[in-house]
């Protein structure tokens, strides 16, 4: 559990009113991470959704399948919330993360989250639309980089 006074410093919350703060605060833990820890794996169940509070994330992808020939496909920034896959089904990472600086952390419960979304839904459909936002940012991202490949090829 955290304060709800964390939550409140995040644009990621600020849709958010008091008492839905206090709920998520309450599913939320915070964390520090050494460099160079893998927080997930890519393929495996999302079983929280994370902020960044201080450091850096780099995100990677095996686009041949081995793990061992990941392409670096992104990286979060401090404020960014990572692992949105734990509020889309079916659950699972669609990528690998690994700490690239020592790195502070929220790590809010996928499970319990999801249900107090059941809930409130209107809580729900606010988180949702920051995670549609963050994922529509993702993609762009993604295009610029296929794009940059392409004329490099």
């Amino acid at each position: 559990m955290i304060s709800p006074e964390v939550l409140r410093r995040y644009p990621f919350f600020c849709c958010l009113n008091d008492e839905q703060q206090r709920a998520i605060a309450m599913i939320t833990e915070e964390m520090e991470v050494e460099a160079g820890k893998e927080l997930f794996v890519e393929g495996q169940p999302v079983e929280a959704l994370y902020l960044l509070m201080d450091g850096s994330i780099d995100l990677y992808y095996a686009a041949s399948g081995d793990p061992k020939d990941q392409l670096l496909v992104g990286e979060i920034n401090p404020g960014e919330p990572f692992a949105i896959s734990a509020m889309i089904e079916p659950y699972t990472f669609t990528a690998t993360a690994r700490v690239s600086k020592p790195s502070r952390i929220l790590k809010i419960n996928a499970k319990a989250l999801r249900a107090l979304c059941e809930v409130d839904c209107k809580m729900g459909y606010l988180l949702m639309k920051q995670i549609a936002a963050i994922a529509v940012e993702r993609l762009h991202f993604a295009r610029v980089q296929l794009a940059a490949a392409r004329r490099a090829a």
